[in-house]
């Protein structure tokens, strides 16, 4: 593989989130000696530094096709990164604390490809479990996504455990139509204008009569009627004396007395 040392300088320097930071003590290739470095993980990309400040990487080790595991060493907190391969190089780091070790495990473990390989290839299992639905439900028939119901939760769970409160029932033409859905309790009928049918359910009451007029009020609207163009025309010469006589004072006024 063959890596731009520009680019990686770049990457491993720039201000994208890291997945894990800290120091860690390496040991040498050569000399078993440790030296604390400070390491930043991103990606599958595991860079380290001579110090935190630091503008270059001193080298960078890509996590792929190695295994993280706890080693035992003379120094406390100690894991290694093994790669395949006779000739692969084993790097040994150790953290300052128990924390700092497991977390570093934990996300160096998980950095690979391979690693989200699986975790992809497991989430497509489920939701194609998901989409068939349950085993003995359809025989195992699958079901689009538009038909997904989630579970209900809370109170709608376990309707039995409610009590049934009567709703705001509608209305039709100015009388309450009762809910005749089964398994809803039903009002006692009180006001005496309701039934039963033969099935022994509630049905709506009676339409009230309409009203009639009386022949008094029919002859006085009719009295109305006819006495309204008069009196319209009473009104509208009444006023219009009025607004003329305003406008000429109003023009007098303003031009004066004529001689």
């Amino acid at each position: 593989m063959k890596l731009n040392e520009r680019s990686l300088a770049f990457y491993a320097t720039c201000d994208s989130p890291a997945d894990n930071a800290g120091f860690l003590y390496k040991r040498g290739e050569r000399h078993t000696a440790y030296h604390r470095r400070w390491f930043v993980l991103k990606g599958n990309m595991l860079f380290y530094f001579e110090e935190r400040e630091s503008r270059e990487p001193v080298g960078v080790i890509v996590l792929e096709g190695c295994t993280v595991e706890l080693c035992d060493s003379a120094e406390e907190f100690t894991f290694a990164i093994r790669f395949g391969g006779t000739k692969s190089r084993t790097y040994v780091l150790a953290a300052e604390s128990q924390a700092a070790m497991e977390s570093w495990v934990k996300s160096l473990s998980r950095a690979s490809f391979d690693y989200l390989r699986l975790v992809v290839r497991e989430l497509e299992k489920q939701l194609e479990e998901m989409r068939r639905g349950p085993a003995g439900g359809c025989g195992g028939c699958r079901q689009s996504p538009a038909s997904w119901k989630p579970k209900p939760s809370g109170p709608e769970r376990f309707p039995e455990r409610l009590l049934a409160l009567p709703t705001v029932l509608p209305k039709e033409n100015g009388c309450a139509v009762w809910n005749n859905a089964p398994g809803v309790d039903r009002l006692p009928n009180t006001s005496g204008c309701g039934g039963h049918d033969g099935e022994g359910n509630l049905r709506p009451p009676p339409l009230p009569p309409r009203r009639r007029a009386s022949s008094s009020e029919a002859g006085s609207a009719g009295a109305a009627t006819a006495e309204s163009p008069s009196t319209f025309c009473r009104l509208h010469e009444q006023y219009g004396r009025e607004v003329a006589q305003l406008q000429q004072d109003w023009l007098e006024r303003q031009h004066g007395p004529q001689l």
